[in-house]
């Protein structure tokens, strides 16, 4: 179920404060240069938890949403193209397993999946995605959509500039998900841009205010920023410490 690109009229950037702590982080790193990025998620309302307010924080970018699950699900695939067009973005969706198992899936099956997302030869300026450690304890489809987008970008079968990955954790479930304070890149939404995300968890997406997403949803977003796939290798193999 793949959807047409919706044009973006509204090119001005919003001001919002922003701050950068790692050292792959510079004044280059920013959204000032980007026209095309893809969120490449798990499930539908993955791309707004973790990076919505980054989305509609920056309506001059021209922005696609794939996400690897749920295509059957008549409900949520729904509401999926309802909050992508909330977002001012274009999206596919696909149907890997979801199941409450959470049975490792191959990567070969993720990547295929991923692929069949993105539209063919397509180069981006920016990918978000989730990290090689999750979000929180833990998913594994999270763990393994990063594995696979890193997997892609290292084989040249993924074209694109930088690759950024969700930065949250959860203190071992000792507390929802908030940003990393290691991430290089924090973005705190203004009120009015949280206000929003915060509809489209909770008015499309149809989750209660005492859901754990409602509650989860973070009113600072962080992301761990890549130029290069070796970079995230090294970090990977440093425990995800500088």
């Amino acid at each position: 179920m793949k959807q047409k690109t919706i044009p973006n009229m509204a090119p001005k950037q919003r001001r919002h404060k922003e701050t950068g702590v790692g050292d792959r982080f510079n004044k280059n790193d920013g959204m000032s240069h980007t026209r095309t990025a893809v969120v490449i998620a798990a499930h539908p309302d993955d791309e707004t938890l973790w990076a919505g307010g980054t989305i509609l924080m920056n309506p001059g970018i021209r922005w696609s949403v794939a996400t690897l699950c749920r295509r059957s699900d008549p409900d949520r695939a729904v509401k999926f193209t309802k909050a992508v067009a909330r977002l001012k973005a274009s999206g596919a969706i696909g149907d890997l397993d979801d199941g409450p198992k959470q049975s490792p899936l191959s990567p070969r099956e993720i990547e295929t999946a991923i692929l069949s997302l993105l539209s063919s030869g397509a180069r981006y300026d920016l990918v978000l995605t989730h990290s090689l450690f999750g979000e929180y304890t833990r998913h594994r489809r999270h763990e393994e959509t990063g594995h696979a987008v890193l997997s892609l970008w290292s084989r040249g079968k993924l074209d694109t500039a930088r690759v950024w990955m969700f930065a949250y954790e959860d203190g071992n479930k000792r507390y929802p998900p908030r940003a990393e304070e290691t991430a290089d890149r924090r973005i705190d939404l203004p009120d009015d841009v949280f206000s929003e995300k915060y509809r489209i968890i909770t008015e499309i997406y149809g989750f209660a205010p005492d859901s754990w997403e409602a509650r989860t949803a973070p009113r600072t977003e962080a992301f761990f920023c890549f130029r290069k796939p070796r970079q995230i290798t090294e970090w990977y193999e440093r425990g995800g410490t500088r």
